[in-house]
């Protein structure tokens, strides 16, 4: 039995017994593996409590493989076995680094049921403090060591101390004798020091003596050079000091020589001086005019730059205003070429509908028809279950009969037992065959209620179809209504646009030229019904005799989103005149250009199909929609219509 020690550090811990207070106790926690190889091998963990203050305080706890199960299922552990001890050191580190604060988060708490720790049953707590609620992460329960544990861990201790005190004895002795060596060692190094310094301190007295005796006879032959230098110096000063004398008086003369031009010169500048204050005063008067200039001229430039300033700023937004009317341009082409996709798309979508129409009403139709079938077969079969019914009946009576037959006469013959048998087969096979009709029959109903869910589920299909035409409708009708206003405003349009007279040349799609904005020079349309409105004329007139819904599929669906942008499209006639008397530009605004958030796409609407009046002549009569149907309240797509 090998023993791995993992952990032994000391820890406070506060105790608390049965009805008494809280109490702080230094205990040390002492964590081993224990493995035991006979004759399984496995793994315990061993945890005892000691006191150092106290050596009959003990309490032991081991926990084998399968206690730690129910720990594990008691207290919810999300650990394994192997990866406890390291987790619960970990525990009690937490413990032992909040342990000398006031408030820890983490602290180990040792509970008793009795009010002293004597001998009884203690459970340790690890928990985690919080201001909501205290938690406790892990319990365990020790029971408290028996005699003969305790001389054990005594006779341990006792061991430990006197192998302690045995390698205690061995370093004093080491250290005792490294002592005594260093010390002999030091004393020789010491005398040898001595011996040193006295030779030193012997060659010092003499360096001393021998470099005083010549720093004074080095004194006494400089204090020789410098009287001679000082007497030196003083004869060559007396020499300078009478050349200097004779140049003082040589300056003088010529300084006086001097003064005399000078105030000659100084009566011409003074006159000089008056007749420049003179020149000054007329050149500040000069200056002052010529100042008074100047700030005209600066006032004048000022508003120079004014001018120049609202100047650039009307010709960039003259030319903002052309660019938006490029975009403009370019985004009306862009959404005629959008619009011709989308008749397309209707087309198809349409098709696709139709023919979905056409198969529906052939599969509801062949349906029916087996419903018909199966209907009939099920009349014939009750039919036949009561033909039955009554054969049972008869023979059953014919059954009592000859049973009373048979009680009043006693003796009967062989051919008559022969005859009752027969009977009984006949009787027994015509049972075999009513019960075999009944679950025949009972077959039969399970087809009729599946056919008659399937029949549902194609009624079902029937009214959302239905109800998809009704939408479609809607629909239609609301194109109509769409149509019928904008052939109106076309018919309030054609005044204003008569009056605008704009220049006329034929397009390559045979449409009339679009009005231009004679104060800028850039043709481009006033609104995009008017451009569309001139593109009807000649498309109908072409078209007039041809009943080929595409053409109306076109113009419905650019009517629709007409319709769609009209609050940013209609223009009305009074608009143009006021724009004209004021000398506006024609144009449009850049709100005109935005997209707006409430227009409803025609891109992959599968139920929003073409005018019904178009579609007649393509649809079965069944299908085609009634007065009634086209006068429909207003349309879940279309709130406003």
């Amino acid at each position: 039995m090998a023993a791995e020690r993992i952990f032994d550090r000391a820890v406070s811990v506060r105790v608390r017994g049965g009805g008494c207070e809280e109490r702080r106790l230094n205990v040390r926690v002492n964590i081993e593996l224990l493995s035991v190889s006979n004759p399984v091998h496995k793994k315990d963990l061993a945890v005892r409590l000691t006191d150092d203050t106290d050596p009959f305080f003990l309490y032991n706890l081991v926990i084998s493989e399968e206690d730690f199960q129910s720990l594990k299922s008691q207290q919810g552990l999300l650990v394994d076995f192997s990866a406890f001890p390291q987790k619960f050191i970990d525990l009690l580190q937490q413990c032992i680094q909040e342990q000398n604060k006031d408030i820890p988060r983490f602290l180990l708490q040792l509970v008793s049921s009795a009010p002293a720790l004597d001998h009884t049953p203690v459970s340790l707590n690890v928990i985690e403090t919080n201001p909501f609620k205290h938690l406790t992460h892990l319990s365990l329960k020790f029971l408290p060591g028996t005699d003969a544990e305790i001389k054990k861990f005594l006779a341990t201790c006792l061991k430990h101390l006197k192998e302690d005190k045995m390698m205690l004895e061995e370093k004093l002795k080491k250290t005792e004798e490294d002592l005594t060596r260093q010390l002999s060692y030091t004393q020789q190094s010491l005398s040898e020091k001595s011996r040193e310094l006295d030779k030193l301190k012997n060659e010092w007295t003499s360096y001393t003596t021998a470099l005083s005796n010549k720093h004074s006879q080095e004194l006494t032959s400089e204090k020789e050079r410098a009287l001679q230098a000082q007497t030196q110096y003083q004869q060559q000063h007396e020499q300078q000091k009478k050349e200097l004398e004779n140049l003082h008086q040589k300056s003088i003369q010529q300084l006086q020589n001097r003064l005399s031009e000078l105030e000659v010169i100084n009566k011409d500048l003074t006159e000089r001086r008056y007749k420049g204050d003179s020149t000054v005063r007329e050149l500040k008067a000069k200056l002052s005019g010529l100042e008074d200039e100047c700030q005209r001229a600066k006032q004048e430039v000022l508003s120079l730059r004014r001018e120049n300033t609202t100047l650039d700023a009307e010709c960039h937004e003259k030319e903002k205003h052309v660019n938006q009317l490029q975009t403009r341009v370019a985004v009306l082409e862009q959404e005629i070429k959008d619009k011709d996709q989308l008749v397309t798309r209707t087309k198809e979508v349409l098709d696709a509908t139709q023919e979905q129409k056409v198969i529906l009403e052939e599969s509801t139709e062949e349906k029916q028809r087996h419903i018909e079938k199966l209907e009939t077969t099920i009349k014939s079969l009750s039919a036949e279950l009561l033909k039955a019914n009554e054969i049972i009946k008869k023979l059953q009576g014919d059954l009592k009969t000859l049973m009373s037959k048979l009680k009043l006469k006693n003796t009967v013959t062989i051919q008559q037992e022969k005859l009752l048998a027969e009977k009984e087969e006949k009787l027994q096979k015509e049972q075999r065959e009513s019960q075999e009709m009944g679950q025949s029959l009972q077959m039969k109903e399970q087809e009729v209620c599946k056919l008659q869910e399937q029949l549902e589920s194609t009624i079902q299909k029937l009214e959302e179809s239905k109800q998809l035409l009704k939408t479609n409708e809607n629909v239609i009708t609301w194109l109509n209504r769409q149509l019928s206003e904008v052939q109106m405003a076309k018919k309030l349009d054609s005044p204003a646009s008569a009056h605008a007279g704009g220049r006329a040349a034929v397009s390559p799609l045979s449409m009339p030229d679009r009005p231009s904005f004679h104060s800028s020079g850039i043709s481009h349309p006033i609104s995009p019904l008017y451009a569309f409105q001139n593109f009807l004329g000649p498309t109908h007139s072409k078209n007039g005799n041809s009943q080929c819904p595409v053409s109306k599929v076109q113009l419905n669906s650019q009517l629709s989103k007409l319709s769609r942008c009209s609050d940013a499209y209609m223009v009305p006639a009074a608009g143009h005149a006021a724009n004209k008397e004021n000398g506006d530009p024609l144009g449009l605004e850049s709100k005109y250009l935005k997209k707006k958030e409430d227009s409803i796409p025609l891109r992959g609407l599968s139920q929003n199909t073409l005018n019904s009046e178009y579609l007649r002549p393509y649809l079965p009569a069944k299908a085609q929609p009634s007065p009634k149907a086209a006068a429909t309240p207003a349309s879940a797509y279309f709130p406003g219509s």
